[in-house]
């Protein structure tokens, strides 16, 4: 195997954890609004995510770098031709920041419920565009022969992107409603575990839809086998729900996200780009890639820092591992 297929599997881990890791984030952030009654509960909400969710981002940083150094034509082109979306992702990541930051630094009702719309919104948006953008790199978008996005943002709104768009918004809520049932104790948990049951069968619905038509017009038998699995995860992970079973529950549908976010990988390679002009200007592992050289010297950093930053993450979420509730929750006054 070259140094770009490594890195290729490599960039794959990376958006694989960040879509597993951010997407709890996203999809506490959304039940702020369907499933929190009053502002305590929306507290435990933002609480059971308060410690990781900036160190949950990291991933998507590294994903972002990793891309740029290791695959410099790939970064170009997907960063241009998808510039508006890209940006509005960005403007909804940094203020779902600031949102968590600033929402308690007042008292004022209006202060806190403005910042827990930012919070709402910045988290649904990135959810759906997400999918939207996966969506249109698996399709293919017109790129010429010079490498170039020749298209219209409006080529990126194809009924195939936005299913994928909404298997991502819906598949991340799902995901953060099953760590929601696994960190927080008495109603707000039997809650989120009725909530999850019907967001579990909408999400197969649609992640069957969108899993399937990838499967059919761009699968293999490897791709098959990854589809089959994050089908059989989804089902099994609203079953052990169903169960009471919140830690399966949650490791169940991890498993969803890992499985279809290695299919569209195993679709995608050997390209990283598809181009829906022609075939022969499509951007691959290897026309898009960096020199040996510097792949080398990546690979020798990426050996030493990953483990440090696994260990330090897994830490900081064993320290705050315990259940919360509203009884948790300090009186304002």
């Amino acid at each position: 195997m070259e140094l770009h297929d490594v890195w290729f599997v490599l960039i794959a881990v990376l958006w694989t954890g960040y879509f597993f890791l951010e997407g709890f984030d996203f999809g506490v952030g959304i039940l702020t609004k369907l499933l929190a009654r009053n502002r305590i509960e929306k507290r435990v909400l933002i609480n059971t995510i308060g410690p990781v969710w900036d160190g949950n981002e990291v991933w998507l940083l590294t994903a972002g770098g990793a891309t740029f150094a290791a695959f410099p034509e790939w970064y170009a082109t997907l960063f241009s031709g998808f510039y508006l979306p890209l940006l509005l992702i960005l403007i909804c990541l940094i203020l779902r920041g600031v949102a968590f930051e600033y929402r308690a630094k007042r008292p004022e009702e209006h202060w806190q419920r403005n910042w827990e719309q930012a919070i709402f919104w910045t988290s649904l948006i990135p959810a759906f565009l997400w999918g939207v953008a996966f969506g249109n790199i698996v399709r293919g978008v017109k790129i010429d022969q010079e490498m170039e996005y020749v298209g219209t943002v409006w080529d990126l709104l194809n009924p195939y992107a936005i299913l994928g768009g909404l298997v991502t918004l819906s598949l991340f809520t799902f995901h953060g409603t099953v760590f929601t049932a696994l960190k927080t104790v008495g109603d707000i948990r039997e809650r989120a575990r009725k909530l999850a049951r019907n967001l579990g069968l909408v999400t197969a619905v649609l992640a069957l839809g969108f899993l399937g038509w990838t499967q059919v017009e761009k699968g293999d038998g490897a791709s098959l086998v990854a589809m089959i699995i994050a089908v059989v995860a989804l089902v099994a992970a609203v079953g052990a729900n169903q169960a009471g079973r919140e830690g399966w529950s949650f490791a169940l549908s991890g498993v969803t996200i890992v499985a279809a976010v290695a299919m569209l990988f195993l679709t995608l390679f050997p390209n990283v780009m598809p181009s829906s002009l022609n075939e022969a200007w499509s951007l691959t592992v290897t026309n898009a890639s960096s020199s040996p050289y510097t792949l080398k010297i990546m690979t020798w950093c990426a050996g030493i820092a990953t483990p440090v930053v696994l260990l330090y993450q897994g830490w900081t979420y064993w320290v705050f591992r315990k259940r919360i509730g509203t009884q948790h929750i300090a009186d304002p006054h």
